[in-house]
């Protein structure tokens, strides 16, 4: 296949009305879920205390490149260092089609600029998390930290690859000068306050792995201990930042209602917020087992790219009529 066919041109690309390939936005959407696979594995070797699977070796695993009878936490690990490790040609490969396919200006240039400095930095804090021992049994503020730097890097580089392939979808009028925005200082603070619930839950799901609980009444004993630790206590963040949360997504819905086109993506949004409360209440009735932490992440990653497009449709505005969306239809499909 020829390069011309490979990267369709962005002269290709009328404004307003074509999308430049039909084959870039599905890649697009591709990533995006690849990457949600990733970050799920992820959350395994949190859970499972893998993270020290390969000792303090990084990039290599135990300090070689093939493993020799390797435990299982070391097989955890090294699937999702592999896993992760896959991401970076992929986003540098969408990086590299949407700068073809699309117009200077382009809104999924930027979102795939953003995507592929995010991919690094993901790298570098996964990085410092095995080097500096802030993994496994490890309890101090330093991982927590990290670990929570860690999780909005990733929300906010699965943000920015949900935006490359909302932007590339809905066609070559969204450049910085054909589109205008609305509430956008409302809708960002919103955002970062989601961000603020992801962040709380993996306080909440790291102290659920370092302190597990024997029943329902002990877990919530731990809570308000005053002999638990640091990590206990702030447990309670993550519900409160998640109602906070909630009052900006009920407004998002709210103001997507009355939009017939933005409709089904919204009740999709309303659909995972109420799965999402009903995953968090059963998480923690059956004190927090690593297959529904798992679970419960997914609906989290889902319900945030969710959020994340149906904010960028109700905030950045084509002046033009543009095309469709089939990938976040296709998202919403999947709940």
């Amino acid at each position: 296949m020829s390069s011309a066919h490979a990267f369709p041109s962005a002269a290709a690309a009328t404004p307003g009305t074509a999308r430049p390939s039909t084959s870039l936005p599905r890649f697009a959407w591709g990533v995006l879920a690849y990457n949600v696979l990733v970050v799920l594995w992820g959350a395994v070797v949190r859970a499972t205390s893998s993270g020290a699977g390969c000792g303090d070796h990084w990039p290599l695993c135990n300090g070689v490149v093939l493993q020799t009878h390797p435990r299982m936490a070391t097989m955890i690990e090294l699937a999702h260092r592999m896993s992760s490790g896959v991401t970076v040609p992929l986003v540098l490969l969408l990086l590299l089609w949407t700068w073809r396919a699309t117009v200077s200006g382009h809104l999924a240039r930027a979102a795939a600029i953003a995507a592929t400095v995010l991919t690094l930095n993901e790298g570098l804090l996964g990085a410092l998390l095995v080097v500096l021992h802030l993994t496994a049994d490890n309890r101090s503020p330093a991982r927590a930290v990290y670990l929570s730097l860690h999780l909005a890097n990733t929300l906010l580089l699965l943000a920015a690859l949900a935006l490359a392939a909302h932007f590339v979808s809905r066609g070559a009028g969204f450049t910085w000068s054909a589109v205008r925005y609305t509430q956008l200082p409302l809708a960002l603070a919103g955002l970062v306050a989601t961000l603020v619930v992801g962040a709380t839950g993996t306080l909440a799901a790291l102290s659920d792995t370092l302190f597990p609980a024997t029943s329902l009444g002990a877990a919530l004993a731990q809570d308000f201990s005053g002999n638990g630790g640091w990590l206990l206590r702030v447990r309670i963040l993550h519900p409160l930042a998640a109602v906070l949360a909630g009052l900006f997504i009920c407004w998002l819905l709210v103001r997507s209602v009355s939009r017939l086109e933005e409709r089904r993506l919204a009740m999709g949004v309303a659909l995972l917020l109420t799965l999402q409360f009903g995953l968090g209440l059963a998480d923690v009735a059956l004190l927090a087992p690593v297959w529904m932490q798992i679970i419960h992440l997914l609906g989290a990653d889902l319900m945030w790219i969710a959020l994340v497009v149906l904010t960028a449709r109700i905030c950045v505005i084509a002046k033009t009529p543009t095309t469709g969306e089939p990938g976040a239809k296709a998202l919403i499909s999947l709940v």
